[in-house]
């Protein structure tokens, strides 16, 4: 799971030096901003008049394809050994929410582990470092950012499945955001509580068999 990670940070590594390249060239794209099927379109048809450049383009380009190619094989090897791994069940339950796809729900569970082993959902947002900080004055007490002492990768996967998280959570994120929150403060407010329902998720997971047997 982290050989995949650290492939998907290559492939981002990767586009950056060919937008820059681009950039550097004036040559610039006018779609949107994603790497969708358009864009890959227009990267294939365009051809630099110099052939240096050019030479350039077409590596930068094959860089992209085989740090791609890299994570497409991770991926599909992360989906075959799941299979047999015994937080199989768990992992499918989590995807339920919205937002935690295939990936995010493997990494988070090859991270954290065995999620019974906290008793409260503040124990494992305490362990994700995704708990606020808090400084006292005398009498007066106030929160400050989270303290980031917890799993860093754990915490990285929970934010980003936090960007498509269900309506509820949606709905908290723009009523943070209406209450002047910066955007990456309600983010991981939203990735706090979409931690918390990971581990109901799980621990009625664990509680079902019991109560049927």
């Amino acid at each position: 799971m982290r050989l995949w990670g650290a492939a998907r940070q290559d492939l981002a590594k990767a586009k950056q030096r060919l937008k820059s390249f681009l950039l550097v060239h004036d040559v610039r794209y006018v779609g949107k901003a994603n790497w969708g099927e358009a864009r890959r379109r227009w990267l294939a048809r365009f051809v630099f008049k110099e052939a240096n450049s050019q030479l350039a383009f077409q590596e930068h380009l094959r860089a992209i394809d085989d740090r791609l190619a890299q994570c497409e094989r991770l991926q599909a090897l992360l989906q075959e050994s799941a299979t047999r791994w015994r937080f199989y069940p768990l992992i499918r339950a989590i995807q339920a929410l919205r937002g935690v796809q295939f990936t995010v729900a493997v990494g988070l569970i090859a991270e954290i582990g065995e999620l019974a082993r906290f008793a409260s959902a503040p124990q494992l947002m305490a362990w994700l470092g995704m708990t606020p900080s808090e400084y006292s004055t005398g009498e007066r007490g106030r929160r400050g950012s989270i303290t980031k002492c917890g799993h860093a990768h754990a915490r990285r996967l929970l934010v980003e499945a936090a960007w498509d998280a269900q309506l509820r959570l949606c709905m908290r994120f723009r009523k943070l955001a209406a209450r002047g929150k910066p955007h990456n403060v309600a983010l991981v407010a939203v990735a706090r509580e979409l931690a918390g329902f990971i581990r109901d998720i799980a621990r009625l997971s664990t509680a079902a068999p019991n109560a049927q047997s």
